[in-house]
């Protein structure tokens, strides 16, 4: 499990699931294959922000599982997505 905050918000930590290839989206993350997930766009979507913020979920966090893939794979596939999302800052 890795889990992280992405600089930005809402757009970018969208710009980063639609550009993963290799990790699927999923709202469980407990499976072989390397899985991705943004709480604030999925599981917590419904929860209104101040009670997301009280526990730590925001519209930047994503939290990712790890699967059986190429490390080589997952590093790109993910280095793809997060420099796709800093464009979106710019």
């Amino acid at each position: 499990m890795v889990t992280f905050y992405c600089v930005g918000g809402k757009e970018e930590s969208a710009t980063i699931l639609q550009n993963l290839n290799v990790f699927a989206l999923a709202e469980s993350l407990g499976a072989v294959e390397s899985l991705a997930e943004c709480p604030a766009l999925m599981t917590h979507a419904s929860v209104p922000d101040e009670q997301r913020a009280v526990l730590g979920i925001d519209d930047t966090l994503i939290r990712l599982s790890v699967g059986i893939e190429s490390c080589h794979d997952l590093v790109s596939d993910l280095d793809s997505a997060l420099n796709a999302a800093l464009k979106v800052g710019k």
